[in-house]
């Protein structure tokens, strides 16, 4: 607040409410973009504009340095219905005139503390035509993440898809590496606060690859146990598939295992395994969980890294122990995937001509094959806030010494 008056007016309401008188601050807007920039976002922001010479170009400032599903609610002496209106329609929750009066206050951040706690919901209709790839390895190492991050790109390039990478892998995740990109902490935001998450925090949280791929990512310390019911990664999916067109999902094994819930929205499944024993039995498990907990995905069966004569047991083998047949081969390439790791390219990026690439765009062809007449997502209804400004940098990690 700008002036004592309007504190005075706030920090009983505020006590009375539960919440920490200490929290109420003498300054304006700027001195909240200021505080913002260094600090973490409440979940519930008064702001005075008394004495901004902008308040809706303040208001791009605030949105800058704001964490995704903050609820705002702005104070000021301007009595102009053009001025509200223009307020609300940047995202503002509500438009307050000053002096202050108790009830108006309080009945104001009672709905703002309503609207922060209520769930979120989406437009059924922009949901369809969305195709969402899980990308599963039967055993680690098997080159699932690999096949994650250039069927990602090839959708954003060959396809010119609105696609989003979701890597799950929250501890060791590879998709941002891969990439050579920085994660940020988008991924570890949205867990620890699954309430924030809206079409506005992925514009925020993910990282910008090109024009039509977003990757969120994690490398949170390892540390720091995975503490979450689930329920963000369930809202990050509804999310995705109101913003984009195509969602791949890096899903290790054991998250599949822990948070079921993913199963259900999947459009196909891909099942990236070897010519190994173990993967045989590791393959058969999941073809079974899958037929039970996500029977209307598509299952997609690939064999990676093969080498003819050197498999631990044969293409016909592996097939007669699983019951199915293998739906894609794509053979064990050193040079080619060490070609891409140097780039800091995607394996399909950086080997356009390569034996692995040219099976890898066919997988990619039959994914899309599950949804075609894929929809353009609906525009944002925040639109004066400016979504691009606000979008982070993809920050290029340190290239290794050659």
């Amino acid at each position: 607040m700008c002036d004592e008056a309007s504190l005075e007016v706030l920090r009983p309401i505020v006590e009375e409410m539960g919440w920490q008188p200490e929290k109420c601050f003498k300054g304006g807007l700027r001195n909240a973009v200021q505080t913002l920039s260094v600090t973490a976002s409440p979940n519930i922001l008064l702001v005075d504009l008394s004495e901004s010479g902008d308040p809706l170009s303040d208001i791009n400032a605030l949105a800058e340095v704001c964490e995704p599903g903050t609820v705002v609610v702005a104070v000021g002496q301007v009595n102009d219905v053009r001025l509200y209106r223009d307020l609300i329609a940047s995202g503002i929750h509500d438009y307050l005139l000053k002096p202050l009066q108790p009830a108006t206050v309080r009945d104001a951040l009672a709905q703002a503390q309503a609207v922060f706690a209520a769930p979120r919901t989406v437009d059924p209709s922009a949901a369809k035509n969305h195709v969402a790839a899980a990308i599963i390895g039967t055993r680690g190492g098997v080159g699932a993440s690999t096949l994650a991050t250039s069927l990602a790109w090839l959708f954003s390039t060959d396809n010119k898809l609105a696609t989003s990478l979701l890597d799950l892998d929250i501890h060791f995740g590879t998709g941002a590496l891969t990439m050579d990109l920085e994660p940020g902490r988008g991924l570890t935001d949205a867990i620890e606060n699954p309430s924030r998450i809206d079409g506005l925090f992925l514009e925020r949280a993910t990282v910008r690859v090109n024009d039509h791929l977003a990757i969120l990512s994690a490398e949170a310390p390892i540390s720091s146990p995975l503490l979450t019911d689930g329920s963000a990664f369930v809202q990050l999916e509804t999310e995705f598939r109101q913003a984009f067109e195509v969602t791949v999902l890096d899903l290790p094994r054991n998250m599949l295992i822990n948070f079921p819930q993913l199963a259900p929205s999947l459009s196909v499944a891909v099942l990236v395994t070897e010519l190994t024993l173990a993967s045989a039995r590791d393959t058969i498990r999941l073809l079974s969980w899958f037929k039970s907990q996500a029977p209307q995905a598509r299952l997609i069966i690939v064999a990676n890294k093969v080498q003819p004569n050197f498999t631990e047991i044969s293409k016909a083998d592996f097939e007669a122990s699983i019951e199915t047949p293998i739906d894609f081969t794509i053979p064990y390439d050193l040079k080619a995937a060490s070609m891409a790791a140097k780039l800091g390219q995607t394996f399909a990026e950086a080997n356009t001509a390569t034996k692995g690439a040219s099976v890898i765009r066919e997988i990619a062809r039959e994914i899309i094959d599950v949804g075609v007449d894929v929809v353009p997502p609906k525009p944002s209804l925040l639109g004066k806030f400016d979504l691009k400004a606000m979008m982070p940098r993809a920050k290029k990690k340190a290239q290794a010494p050659s």
